[in-house]
């Protein structure tokens, strides 16, 4: 295989990664969206996308994309190579949470089936990446998203941060400053009127974050102690 196929490939996979993470995030994968998410014009995704389309790996409508069954095969494997790399370099590496997607997305190309097993024995089968997204089994299984947000709490509610978006290295670092990290304990204190910042307390410091970051942010139940102790066990 020459360089330049295995640019190609890392190109197709790249871009089917991209349609497969707007989708799970409850989104519409449009041109638009998937030019967003790849940082390209929306031309250079348009002219890629139709390249998909033609070899069966996407298809297409009025609405946007979708992967076919064949594309979302290829994006699976690929994101579940991005994850696992992810945690190595969190969990061993002890690398910042704000640096991992970039750097693993350089790894998810070119991890071998082999090296991805051994990951995964390695890392003890994680279900989840340091962002609390889901890592895909290896038949292609993969756990939902929560689906509420932090601007969905109400007032004087407890939550746990589920999961934050990992391909934003800036969002990442801003929402670990301020105590938005997966497992934390949040307490909403307060919401201002007319979208205004949600209030709320997390790591012993009150905190605050306009309703279209908290949007980003998946929440679910606060998991009592002794489920905590069962989880550890």
């Amino acid at each position: 295989m020459t360089t330049h196929d295995i640019a190609r490939m890392e190109r197709v996979e790249m871009y089917l990664k991209a349609v497969f993470a707007i989708q799970q995030a409850a989104g519409l994968p449009t041109v638009s969206k998937v030019a967003e998410f790849m940082g390209v014009s929306v031309p250079s995704a348009s002219e890629m996308l139709k390249r998909l389309e033609q070899q069966g790996l996407v298809g297409s409508n009025d609405e946007g994309v979708h992967l076919t069954a064949e594309g979302r095969q290829v994006a699976i494997r690929v994101v579940r190579r991005l994850r696992l790399a992810e945690r190595l370099l969190t969990d061993v590496l002890k690398l910042d949470l704000d640096l991992v997607y970039d750097e693993a997305c350089k790894m998810e190309h070119v991890i071998s089936p082999e090296v991805e097993a051994r990951l995964d024995v390695v890392l003890g089968a994680p279900t989840h990446c340091p962002h609390g997204q889901p890592i895909p089994r290896p038949d292609g299984a993969m756990e939902p998203l929560a689906h509420r947000t932090l601007a969905d709490v109400a007032p004087d509610r407890s939550v746990e941060v589920a999961s934050i978006p990992e391909e934003d290295p800036a969002l990442v670092r801003y929402l670990s400053e301020v105590g938005l990290v997966p497992g934390a304990r949040v307490h909403v204190v307060g919401v201002a009127p007319f979208r205004g910042p949600i209030f709320f307390e997390a790591g012993g410091a009150r905190q605050a974050v306009g309703p279209d970051v908290a949007q980003r942010v998946r929440v679910a139940p606060k998991r009592n102690a002794t489920r905590r102790r069962d989880r550890e066990v």
